[in-house]
């Protein structure tokens, strides 16, 4: 059994970008997911699903963040690959008291978009919490992850 190894990490151990020269050129689809907990007071100001501040609308705000932090994951993550992204979507509902963050990102291309979708969500993610900010502190961002990935080497689906 072969023993998995960074792919960020050269045999002598320094930081390195990972070569997709040799990758087959596939559609790629990464979805991400970032959920966040609200006070009563932001779920309350809740209105035909879009949240109004101050600040503006903060769920179309967010949507927007996310699709430009996607587009600029290689300036914010230093091995990611600049990569031109076939589509990004920002979906953003209310469940209970979290607000769920679902981003999708495509590419046919030698590397995967996962990072781009997770920086989508992890951007949408802190857009609500700096509109919402000034309403409450008491926000969590309890959690941001990878939900599928397909069209790589390995796909993943998290059940």
């Amino acid at each position: 059994m072969s023993k998995k190894k960074f792919t960020h990490v050269s045999s002598s151990g320094l930081p390195q970008m990972v070569n997709v020269s040799d990758k087959k050129v596939t559609q790629r689809i990464a979805k991400a997911q970032a959920i966040i907990r609200v006070s009563d007071a932001i779920l309350n100001l809740i209105q035909h699903d879009e949240l109004i501040t101050k600040k503006g609308p903060v769920f179309q705000t967010a949507i927007i963040a996310g699709v430009m932090g996607a587009k600029r994951t290689a300036d914010l993550i230093p091995f990611c690959h600049p990569i031109g992204l076939e589509d990004c979507q920002v979906k953003i509902a209310v469940t209970g008291k979290k607000i769920v963050i679902n981003t999708e990102a495509v590419i046919t291309a030698k590397t995967g978009v996962e990072m781009e979708a997770l920086t989508a969500a992890s951007i949408a993610a802190l857009t609500v919490y700096d509109m919402c900010k000034a309403l409450s502190h008491d926000i969590v961002i309890e959690e941001i992850k990878l939900m599928e990935k397909s069209g790589g080497k390995k796909d993943f689906k998290r059940s």
